[in-house]
């Protein structure tokens, strides 16, 4: 049988170990993971969304997203995970790799990446304007000169591969994601896809889920 997978997405927490307990905190009576597959899930685009679960949290994962059609699988790295799942896929598989800590990306988001992807883009990545000032300093902390914020741009998840470009960021990394994606196409990011690790970003989350009038949530 011809396989059926033209869509995935990873869900992951591979930036500081720290994360897949954060990953956990409850904002609005769920975990941030359950938000994040329960809008990843809700996107009739993607076909399977797959959570890479640190094998230390592979149980605590699975309780988070229980009821949902999501397959959790254990993994010290993202090239493990997408070796379990990689025979479903079809050689025309879009693959997205998605922050667990973005919660509440807007499905628009989720679809334009999707979309630069299906137009022939290797890589796809969201992205908003620099806002802040960017200074830069010597060894002592001295400020030496003022970047020129126009080229800036600050980067969201998901990225998404078509399944050529992802094994080949797959053979340089045991994680893709952000940092492979020199080369990119982008597609406009939200503030709402904010990563939500500090006690600040918390307390903006469960003000979103508090207001349940947000326009095209993830």
């Amino acid at each position: 049988m011809n396989p059926q997978v033209h869509s995935v997405a990873f869900v992951t927490v591979a930036h500081r170990p720290a994360d897949s307990e954060l990953a956990l905190t409850a904002v609005g009576g769920a975990a941030l993971l359950t938000h994040t597959v329960r809008g990843l899930l809700g996107t009739p685009e993607i076909d399977l969304v797959v959570a890479a679960a640190p094998e230390r949290c592979a149980k605590s994962f699975s309780e988070a997203l229980h009821g949902l059609a999501c397959r959790v699988v254990p993994g010290a790295s993202l090239r493990q995970v997408f070796a379990a799942v990689e025979p479903l896929l079809s050689p025309d598989a879009v693959v997205l790799v998605h922050d667990a800590l973005r919660a509440f990306t807007p499905q628009r988001t989720v679809r334009q990446v999707l979309a630069a992807v299906r137009d022939g883009a290797p890589v796809a990545v969201p992205v908003l304007p620099m806002s802040d000032t960017v200074k830069t300093t010597d060894e002592s902390g001295i400020v030496t000169a003022t970047v020129d914020r126009d080229g800036l741009r600050s980067a969201q998840t998901p990225v998404g591969f078509s399944l050529p470009a992802f094994r080949s960021a797959l053979a340089d990394s045991a994680d893709p994601g952000l940092a492979d994606t020199a080369g990119a196409a982008t597609v406009p990011g939200d503030p709402d896809a904010m990563r939500v690790a500090s006690a600040f970003e918390l307390t903006l989350a469960e003000a979103l889920v508090a207001g349940g009038d947000r326009e095209d949530p993830l």
